[in-house]
């Protein structure tokens, strides 16, 4: 069976002066990449991952808005970013979940995404059963 190459996460990161928020073009995320990580060790960005995953119920899919903010990020990055955030959720409509990651496990880990999603109702997640 073949899996149609559609974008499953879209970064967005603030411009060099700081004034707006822009798509980070080339570091779209297809769905034969969902396991790459793409994340910036210093620097803070935002996600937009649509996940696909299933309850008991029923298949779904959901766009999850993702803010990462790693620790060794600088403070004042961290800030402007987290002040940002609400602009970039109003911009784009359709967001159901939110999540907030400051390192890669919390990225990597699908049980903390699966609890934003539904919590143990969800019994797979992008394809995969947890």
């Amino acid at each position: 069976k073949e899996i149609k190459q559609f974008t499953r996460t879209v970064l967005f990161c603030l411009s060099e002066d700081k004034k707006n928020i822009i798509l980070e073009e080339g570091k779209e995320i297809l769905v034969g990449n969902v396991g790459q990580t793409m994340l910036p060790d210093k620097e803070c960005l935002y996600a937009f991952y649509d996940a696909s995953y299933e309850t008991k119920e029923s298949k779904k899919e959901d766009l999850v808005f993702i803010f990462w903010a790693p620790e060794s990020a600088p403070l004042k990055s961290k800030r402007i970013y987290a002040s940002s955030k609400d602009t970039i959720k109003k911009k784009l409509t359709g967001i159901k979940h939110e999540l907030q990651a400051n390192c890669y496990e919390e990225v990597k880990d699908r049980c903390t995404l699966a609890e934003k999603l539904g919590g143990s109702a969800v019994i797979s997640l992008e394809g995969k059963p947890l």
